[in-house]
C-alpha cells in the first residue's frame, strides 16, 4: 500500500519501443501494486502513459458500465462522456474485444470526434476472465503515430491493469 507523501521517479528507456514499453509496464506495476481502487489505478496509468509516450493529445480510459462506455480518468481535453458499444473507435474495440489501431481517424467509418486535433488512435480493450472492463484510449495529432509495437505494448499494460481495476 502506498502511503501519503510517496513520490515516484521512474527511469524509462525511450531509446527503442520494446524497452520503453517494458519500462512502462514495470512502472505501472509499481504504481498499482497493492492498490485496490480502480479509479486511482486508472488515473496513475493515464498520467504515466501521458508522461512517457510522445506525440499524444489524449490518454485515458473508458469504463464498461451497463452496456456502454463511460469516461474514466484521462489526461487531455474534455472528452465524450458516453459511447455506445459498436460506435467510433472506442465502441468498436469494446464491441469486438479487439485492439483498434487507426492510422487516420478521419477515414474510420463512424469516428466520434471528441477532439478535432486527433488524427490517429489506438484503443485496447481491458478484459478480465472474458469480461470487458473498459478500454485504454490513446489519441495523437499525428497521422500514423501508432504501430504494432505500440499495440503490443499497450495490450501488455491492459493485461496488467485487468486484475487491478
Amino acid at each position: 500500500m502506498h502511503t501519503f507523501g510517496s513520490m515516484y521517479d521512474f527511469t524509462i528507456d525511450a531509446s527503442d519501443k520494446p524497452a520503453l514499453y517494458r519500462d512502462l509496464l514495470g512502472a505501472l506495476d509499481a504504481l498499482t501494486a497493492g492498490e485496490p481502487d480502480a479509479v486511482a489505478n486508472m488515473a496513475n496509468a493515464a498520467a504515466l502513459i501521458w508522461q512517457y509516450l510522445p506525440d499524444l493529445n489524449w490518454a485515458g480510459f473508458y469504463r464498461h458500465i451497463d452496456g456502454e462506455l463511460v469516461l474514466g480518468p484521462f489526461v487531455g481535453k474534455p472528452a465524450c462522456i458516453r459511447i455506445p458499444l459498436g460506435q467510433g473507435v472506442c465502441g468498436t474495440a469494446a464491441a469486438t474485444r479487439a485492439t483498434q489501431l487507426v492510422d487516420d481517424v478521419h477515414a474510420f467509418p463512424g469516428h466520434i470526434a471528441c477532439d478535432a486535433d486527433s488524427a490517429s488512435e489506438l484503443v485496447v480493450p481491458i478484459m478480465r476472465d472474458g469480461t470487458l472492463i473498459g478500454v485504454i484510449d490513446l489519441d495523437s495529432p499525428r497521422v500514423g503515430r501508432f504501430d504494432d509495437g505500440d499495440a503490443a505494448g499497450v495490450e501488455a499494460l491492459a493485461g496488467l491493469l485487468a486484475a487491478r481495476l
